[in-house]
């Protein structure tokens, strides 16, 4: 039985108190406000509840589902647990503390230290409760609860010969227990714990086209009695990849396209629902992405579901991230093993990242490949099943052998936003290519800053603008089409999302890489850009629509579209009809008023532009400064 105890708290920050419901940050303002000057440091949660047993002999668990950073946790003043690490579930056997009506406790910490990662990094760390906290009232005899913040079942799925084969595993104190495998609500067959059961022509989880899954479910026996219960959705799949021919799935090509995706929201920070999530996942499918890189830490269980759901093959990392720091180590493994443990079912996931540019910072190279080399042995004995792969810094060098460790790599570059030449992108992987010929790369980073309100008619690089945002996706797009090796690429970053050391494109405190603004609002044009690209569903857009005032005697209008053709109308007037793929672009004499209607077969949109005689000052960008958050290591 599980009691949510996500009401009534008692939040206490530097003396003042105030009741809050969970999930909860303190950081929801001054982690998105910028100057780098959120509050870190330690809070408490606290509330009151009553010993939930009605049977003689049961236990109870606490479950906290993401703490961040740091959390000891104390029941009736006696402290019952500690755990490091912001992101992953953790648990404690809190049964000897109970009385009658108990007091819990949780002291939670995310004041800087050397110890907990991340701590350097271009994202803001929200401290808080931002997760479900539950009790879990169980038997004396009971699945295991404390392993790892894990679901004390395992799948371990195959394909043979067309058939699926799965060998399942669940853990308990004792009793006798019996597995079920479901395919839907069909019962598929029963067996014994830890048997290996072939499933006939089973059907395969496909991705986005076909997810199909199955579900085990593991039932804790005594004398006959049921006791106890656990399940575990899972697919059969096989997945593959090569430094040639990129990625496979279920024996044929799969290129992986898609986005990298941070968790937090405006106003909100990372104390976010079951409905932000689904929100999130929809717009990430609307684009047509068949992947996603759930950056720079364990995501929300409930996340990696919907990928299941829906098809998305993950990439899963832990925030080993930007600076190695030797204290932490430990800390680094234990949140790996905490990430394989608790997400290993998902037939989403495909690799584990090791680390996002820890080579940013030039120190103790030795302790940081030996942690690497250490974290790359770890993921492959507890999960031979599935290949590691590490995001590298820009700057880091094509030769530096923390690019050589894992089984794939991948690099972050954004050539053509932080440097100048777009046409860098194809000179550097041709010289990393001619000297790492076998490597099985991708890009797991790439991207522009691009502001809804700041546009140009001539765009360039680090003037923020929606055009140059979209000049630049449009460039990497082509230069993908050419690279159709590369094991997946992963744009930078599905929304914007919150950094407080930034000050960039005129809003402090954000990084405006994404396609979705951070409000999840507006959608940007290099949204329907990747649409084009990625997505099956019919559509049009006009581009421009929210660049109204604009100068010249040409009225340049770009049309996106999945469609084969498209025509386009000023002020009634076509301008003909054009026959193409993805992004159609028309020309045409500015006048005065021009209402701009495009047409691809029975989808249309439409905007207006207005003649001016000089730039509009509020679409040029007034304060900006590109070094950004990575002026920290200078501190």
């Amino acid at each position: 039985m599980k009691i949510k105890l996500n009401e009534n708290w008692q939040f206490t920050k530097e003396g003042k108190r105030e009741q809050v419901t969970l999930p909860h940050t303190w950081n929801a303002v001054d982690g998105q406000d910028g100057g780098n000057d959120y509050y870190r440091g330690v809070c408490t949660y606290e509330r009151t509840f009553s010993d939930p047993r009605a049977r003689e002999g049961e236990r109870v668990f606490l479950e906290c589902k993401g703490v961040n950073s740091s959390c000891r946790v104390w029941v009736n003043g006696t402290q019952a647990a500690s755990h490091d690490g912001g992101y992953s579930t953790f648990r404690a056997d809190i049964t000897d503390l109970l009385c009658p009506d108990n007091v819990l406790k949780l002291e939670v910490d995310n004041a800087k230290t050397d110890r907990v990662y991340p701590q350097t990094a271009d994202f803001t760390f929200y401290g808080g409760v931002y997760r479900d906290v539950d009790l879990i009232v169980v038997p004396e005899t009971h699945f295991d609860l404390l392993f790892y913040g894990s679901g004390a079942i395992k799948t371990e799925p195959t394909v043979k010969d067309g058939n699926g084969v799965v060998k399942v595993t669940a853990y308990s104190n004792g009793g006798e227990i019996e597995i079920s495998l479901y395919d839907g609500d069909r019962l598929v067959c029963t067996g014994k714990n830890g048997e290996t059961f072939t499933v006939p022509n089973a059907k395969l989880w496909a991705g986005v086209e076909d997810p199909h899954l199955y579900r085990a479910v593991a039932r804790l026996y005594d004398g006959g009695e049921l006791l106890d219960e656990v399940s575990a959705n899972f697919g059969f799949r096989t997945f593959s990849v090569d430094p040639k021919r990129g990625f496979y799935l279920n024996g044929k090509p799969y290129p992986l396209h898609g986005v990298c995706r941070h968790q937090d929201r405006k106003g909100l920070g990372n104390a976010i629902t079951a409905a932000e999530h689904e929100e999130d996942i929809k717009l990430i499918l609307e684009t047509g992405a068949n992947t996603v890189r759930l950056a720079h830490y364990q995501h929300d269980d409930y996340f990696y579901d919907l990928c299941d759901k829906y098809g998305l093959i993950v990439w899963a990392e832990i925030p080993y991230i930007s600076r190695h720091l030797p204290a932490a180590n430990e800390n680094a493994v234990s949140q790996m093993k905490e990430l394989i443990y608790q997400q290993y079912n998902h037939p989403s996931i495909v690799c584990w990242g090791i680390s996002n540019e820890i080579t940013m910072f030039r120190r103790h190279k030795r302790d940081m490949l030996a942690l690497h080399k250490k974290l790359n042995a770890l993921c492959h004995e507890l999960d031979p099943s599935r290949f590691t792969t590490l995001a590298c810094f820009a700057m880091c060098s094509p030769f530096h052998r923390v690019g050589k460790i894992t089984d794939a790599v991948s690099w972050n570059l954004y050539l053509g936003w932080y440097v100048p030449c777009l046409f860098l992108n194809k000179a550097w992987y041709a010289f990393y290519r001619l000297f790492n010929p076998k490597r099985i790369f991708g890009m797991s980073e790439y991207g522009a800053e691009g502001m809804p309100n700041l546009h140009a008619v001539k765009p360039k690089r680090g003037d923020n603008t929606e055009e140059y945002q979209f000049k630049y996706h449009a460039y990497m797009l082509k230069f993908f089409e050419k690279h159709p090796e590369f094991w997946a690429t992963h744009l930078w970053n599905m929304f914007d999302f919150a950094a407080d050391a930034r000050d960039q494109g005129g809003e402090p405190g954000m990084n405006h890489k994404g396609l979705v603004t951070f409000d999840r609002k507006t959608k940007k044009d290099v949204f329907y850009l990747y649409r084009a690209y990625w997505s099956k569903e019919p559509f049009v857009h006009l581009c421009g629509k929210r660049f109204v005032n604009r100068t010249g005697k040409r009225l340049e209008i770009t049309v996106c579209t999945n469609l084969p053709e498209v025509e386009a109308f000023v002020n009634g007037r076509s301008l003909g009809t054009q026959r193409g793929d993805k992004v159609f672009r028309f020309v045409c004499r500015m006048q005065d008023v021009n209402e701009i209607e495009v047409r691809a077969g029975s989808l249309s949109d439409s905007g207006k532009v207005i003649k001016v005689a000089k730039p509009d000052p509020a679409y040029i960008l007034k304060k900006s400064d590109t070094k950004n958050w990575q002026k920290e290591k200078k501190k």
